[in-house]
């Protein structure tokens, strides 16, 4: 019998995936092209298993762990869907003021993966936020395929105006040292870039995660600091960085870049196959680092 775990997943599977979960093919055509790679120890059910999250696997921080305290809370969005809601998850012990770090998920909504990331957040004695972009359609609705087709069906700016909106709601926010980091992954990355330009003056850090820059011409107002991680086999992400880096050397703008070999688009999601463990824990040990020198 073929042990699994020596079976190497085609890199054609993770390039459909991303696809997929960016909506350039629909599901149909994702499992007809995974279809074509089953024979010599690869099934179906191994391949979408890799692929498809398991979000059981994803919770580092249980929800009810003894040292956080996690709810939900609401924030005014006058410019966007009027109004917002998010994951708020603090230390159960603050000593005095702390900063804030504004959580942003992928392109389907507030998902547990992005949940446990905020409450990673709050183990480190920050206070995290993790909005949830389809509050307005209900939210999260408990899986990623629903939740990409809502996700989709909003209009683009007023998201992005729910974000700036949880920005400022977050760097005012009681017990706030009036630091305010953002991290977001995918979509999540691009919100970060925006919000780096659309608010230098409020976002003290941005860490974006494999996600475009800001449009033009709004990126020509990013600031920083960021620090900027990037899977190499990427190619759709990879492809705006040389642009993206000359302005920002052109700028004078503070930042630190950092590819990570032979990892895909999403390495640091740990509920599918395409988490990479060593390029996860070592972005996430800089990101930390970033934060602890920015946001103290």
């Amino acid at each position: 019998m073929t042990d699994s775990s020596e079976i190497r997943i085609p890199q054609e599977a993770f390039d459909w995936y991303d696809e997929y979960a960016h909506g350039d093919i629909d599901r149909r055509t994702f499992m007809s092209r995974l279809a074509t790679l089953v024979g010599a120890g690869i099934s179906m059910s191994l391949l979408t298993s890799a692929l498809l999250p398991n979000y059981a696997l994803a919770e580092q921080v249980s929800f009810n762990d003894p040292d956080i305290v996690a709810s939900f809370s609401n924030f005014e969005s006058p410019e966007g869907h009027l109004e917002g809601k998010g994951y708020l998850v603090k230390p159960r012990k603050l000593s005095g003021m702390t900063g804030t770090v504004l959580v942003v998920h992928e392109n389907r909504g507030l998902n547990p993966y992005i949940k446990d990331v905020a409450r990673r957040l709050a183990k480190q004695g920050y206070i995290a936020f993790a909005p949830d972009a389809l509050h307005s359609l209900g939210g999260y609705p408990g899986n990623d395929d629903t939740g990409k087709v809502m996700q989709k069906s909003l209009d683009r700016s007023k998201i992005e105006q729910d974000f700036i909106a949880a920005a400022r709601f977050l760097k005012t926010f009681e017990s706030s040292n009036g630091k305010l980091g953002v991290v977001g992954f995918c979509f999540g990355g691009y919100i970060s870039n925006m919000l780096a330009a659309a608010l230098p003056d409020v976002i003290d850090a941005a860490v974006p995660f494999y996600g475009t820059p800001a449009k033009d011409p709004l990126v020509n107002h990013v600031r920083g600091p960021l620090m900027i991680h990037f899977a190499e086999l990427d190619q759709r992400v990879n492809a705006s960085w040389p642009a993206y880096e000359a302005l920002l050397m052109k700028n004078n703008v503070d930042y630190q870049a950092f590819v990570y070999p032979g990892v895909n688009h999403g390495f640091h999601n740990d509920s599918t196959g395409r988490y990479n463990e060593d390029a996860a824990e070592l972005a996430w040990s800089r990101s930390l680092q970033f934060f602890g020198k920015h946001l103290a």
